[in-house]
């Protein structure tokens, strides 16, 4: 069970004033702008190039390997970049490899037509979202490592800035491309798509330079308590050679995390954990996935989805997720779940009442708010939940395994989405009831643990 001393709402919301949370914040930007690139960017491009809505859905597969990073997550927990981690440090050179393999890969994209290479794109997408899931294993691990693992309320606090973060560099980015295409497309460049993603690049490039400002310690517990682990596992083996120590740093790297979070929990309880954290999204992702397909399908043009559910959508996020890392603190991780979860159900309806009414900005804008508010405050809440869980000695294993499973169930069901409309033959009102109705597993799930959950605060 949680306890938390009350506080009157100045000193909750103080915590807010950590300089570590700015750089919380600058690290959920890093994280969230790559989703701007491989979702909705794409899913336009390849919208107006004249793709169907199932294949649109279909290329979201690629969304998939966020669901599976935890696989290489404990390399990167161990593995050192050359020169990058000499001269930044073992968690901001990967970052900054990754980011390199993004730009790099903006590029690409700049100089190839989707209708004639559609294998082709899809497939510097697919290195778009594997070095984005790579990023976001050490981005996380930063993010928690800058926060003792004791400090319960600032580590909600963190959660809510990296998603104010997140949201700020996906909901800006995607302002940024939907404007920029929208810009060029109308000045009669054929290739504006192509020429967006150029710009894009120079965002890549700005949140390299204001990574430099966020430090990163040598965290020697963790490598002390990694190497103790090879060793026992060594003695084990019965024998000491090159092929004993390599099999006890594979182990040790890949099975060790899970062990540590089986053993913390127990059997049962982190079955049911594991079980939660996949289910408790889905909702949201098939919604996420087929909205700007939606509006684009009821006449709303690009600058009007960039103002409504980018623009307004961020200003709703960030008041949102901020007010939900205070609800959080004050009345515990659980209860947080449990009200958001309910939030994300309600707001999806408000869709099904868009579609059924027809095109209208005062609806559209309604929806926005009160669905970016639902998942502003599910979203840290989620966040804040999985980073309590983690053990700091297998902090990006962990993490990335918690997360990752979140986000099979985003990614691997929800590419079905599309299919699901066409399937419903269109009727986008009944869509949005069944993303409603797929919250609700999540929270079954939920209140059968959550008496029995062992949280770091």
């Amino acid at each position: 069970m949680e306890i938390y001393k009350k506080q009157s709402l100045s000193e909750t919301f103080k915590v807010y004033f950590d300089i570590r949370m700015v750089k919380i914040l600058l690290l959920g930007a890093i994280s969230g702008f790559p989703w701007v690139i491989i979702g909705s960017s794409l899913s336009l491009w390849l919208k107006e190039d004249g793709l169907s809505r199932s294949t649109i859905g279909w290329a979201g597969l690629i969304f998939a390997v966020y669901a599976f990073n935890y696989l290489w997550a404990p390399i990167i927990d161990r593995v050192r970049i050359p020169l990058l981690t000499e001269k930044l440090g073992h968690r901001r050179g990967w970052i900054v490899t990754m980011q390199i393999i993004i730009l790099i890969s903006l590029i690409f994209w700049s100089l190839i037509n989707p209708t004639a290479n559609l294998a082709l794109v899809i497939s510097i997408g697919l290195i778009i979202a594997i070095a984005s899931a790579t990023q976001d294993i050490t981005v996380d691990a930063l993010r928690i490592e800058q926060i003792s693992e004791h400090e319960g309320k600032s580590m909600q606090a963190g959660a809510a800035m990296a998603v104010v973060g997140w949201w700020t560099g996906y909901k800006l980015g995607g302002m940024i491309a939907l404007n920029s295409a929208e810009f060029f497309q109308n000045s009669g460049f054929e290739n504006y798509w192509q020429i967006t993603f150029l710009v894009l690049g120079i965002f890549i490039i700005a949140c390299n330079i204001g990574l430099m400002f966020v430090k990163e310690t040598q965290n020697l517990d963790r490598a002390e308590t990694q190497r103790q682990t090879d060793e026992m596992i060594v003695s084990k083996l019965g024998s000491s050679n090159i092929i004993s120590k390599s099999a006890a740093w594979l182990t040790g790297t890949v099975i060790g995390p899970v062990i540590s979070f089986f053993k913390k929990n127990g059997f049962n309880i982190a079955i049911a954990i594991l079980g939660f954290v996949f289910l408790f999204k889905i909702g949201e992702a098939f919604l996420g996935r087929m909205s700007v397909i939606f509006y684009k399908e009821i006449g709303f043009t690009k600058s009007d989805i960039a103002l409504y559910s980018k623009g307004l959508g961020w200003i709703t996020t960030v008041i949102f997720t901020l007010l939900g890392g205070l609800f959080a603190i004050r009345s515990g991780v659980i209860k947080a779940m449990f009200v958001s979860g309910i939030l994300m159900a309600s707001t999806n309806l408000l869709f099904s009442l868009l579609a059924w009414y027809g095109k209208s900005e005062l609806l559209f804008a309604i929806a926005v708010i009160f669905d970016d508010m639902a998942a502003a405050f599910a979203t840290v809440a989620f966040v804040a939940f999985i980073s309590m869980l983690v053990d700091r000695t297998y902090t990006a294993t962990q993490y990335a395994l918690l997360a990752s499973i979140g986000t099979a169930g985003r990614t691997t069901l929800a590419a079905s989405s599309g299919a699901l409309v066409d399937w419903l033959n269109g009727d986008w009102g009944i869509f949005f009831i069944l993303t409603a109705i797929m919250v609700i597993p999540s929270l079954i799930f939920l209140y059968m643990i959550k008496d029995k959950l062992k949280l770091n605060d």
